[in-house]
């Protein structure tokens, strides 16, 4: 099933897949959607030895370096790096990238980052390469909190010495260059309140700011989209939906055109749910001749302690098969078996 198609059929009955609390002491708590969660009895020390020993070993052990990576969290990971550098004289990092190549290589090494880090070297790495990967500068920006993107500007700068708004500037144009712009602000409402009048209010600006006059007024559209929060944007759509004969993604996608556009409908993607989202974005890494292994890394390693069951139950909704099931046909051995890995339990 298309993104679209689902999310026309859920903005009829009015649902919104995200935002699932429990109650714990009287307060909503948001529910653990992550596949690697903290190990029981970690002991650093002792998982930077077997490190040590399955880089060392003839051939290098691969099999054991996964299976240390992906049931350790980030926080145990950093506490690992930390210890294995004064063990061994060297980091972790550079005795994994002596020892593993290719893919394996740069999942190992992704997972070894702090989660700002690995947002920071993500940017500089959609920015530096030959043609700037605009779509990966959206999906960082749109699917990350206001803390955290506020930490990826600090560590870009203290990383690459850029401030991230210049870097923008000087590596995209137009309109795309003001939405990313926004997206840095950081100033999107994190409740989950809606507030319906508002929602009709919303509604009623983008309409006239679209459909209703020559031409796109893509500054008001940027002051709702880059704003509200998920769940208000998405009663905002509901309410689009009866002010026009048309919904708002139609009209993005008659209106507008370019990076603008894509940003924008990844935006209205994003708001109504981030896991069907980045369950497209894997579809589509393994749908068409050849895999893009550079997308399989970047979500299941960002989001293993965000979402992603979230996103792998999404996946089997809208494609009918699990995410696994593509990974074991499109990938191979040891890449194969880490990503797995990541996904938990099967």
């Amino acid at each position: 099933m298309s993104f679209f198609r689902k999310f026309y059929q859920n903005i009829i009955h009015d649902r919104n897949p995200e935002n699932d609390t429990i109650k714990v002491k009287g307060k909503a708590t948001p529910v653990f959607y992550g596949t690697v969660a903290p190990y029981p009895n970690f002991s650093a020390s002792a998982d930077a030895d077997v490190l040590q020993t399955a880089i060392e070993s003839k051939g290098v052990d691969e099999d054991v370096i996964i299976s240390v990576l992906v049931k350790r969290n980030n926080e145990q990971r950093q506490k690992i790096k930390v210890v294995y550098e004064a063990d061994h004289k060297e980091p972790l990092e550079r005795a994994l990238k002596s020892a593993l190549r290719s893919d394996l290589e740069d999942i190992c090494l992704a997972l070894l980052m702090p989660p700002a880090h690995y947002d920071a070297y993500l940017i500089r790495d959609a920015t530096k390469r030959l043609g700037t990967d605009e779509d990966v500068l959206v999906e960082v920006l749109a699917t990350r909190s206001n803390e955290r993107i506020r930490q990826l500007k600090r560590v870009y700068k203290e990383v690459y010495g850029d401030d991230l708004e210049d870097v923008i500037k000087d590596e995209t144009k137009g309109d795309f260059t003001t939405a990313l712009l926004d997206m840095l602000k950081a100033n999107k409402d994190e409740s989950t309140e809606v507030d319906m009048a508002l929602a009709q209010k919303d509604a009623e600006i983008l309409f006239e700011a679209g459909e209703n006059k020559k031409g796109v007024d893509i500054s008001a559209f940027l002051d709702i989209m880059t704003t509200r929060s998920g769940p208000q944007l998405t009663k905002t759509f509901q309410k689009y939906a009866c002010v026009s004969d048309m919904t708002l993604p139609k009209v993005l996608n008659m209106e507008l055109r370019g990076d603008i556009e894509d940003c924008l409908l990844d935006i209205v993607k994003c708001a109504w749910s981030t896991p069907a989202f980045f369950a497209e974005k894997l579809h589509r890494a393994m749908e068409r001749h050849g895999t893009c292994e550079d997308t399989l890394i970047r979500v299941l390693v960002s989001r293993s302690e965000v979402d992603l069951k979230k996103i792998l139950e999404e996946y089997r909704a809208m494609y009918d098969r699990t995410l696994q099931e593509d990974i074991l046909e499109d990938t191979k051995h040891h890449f194969e078996n880490i990503l797995l890995g990541l996904c938990g339990p099967h």
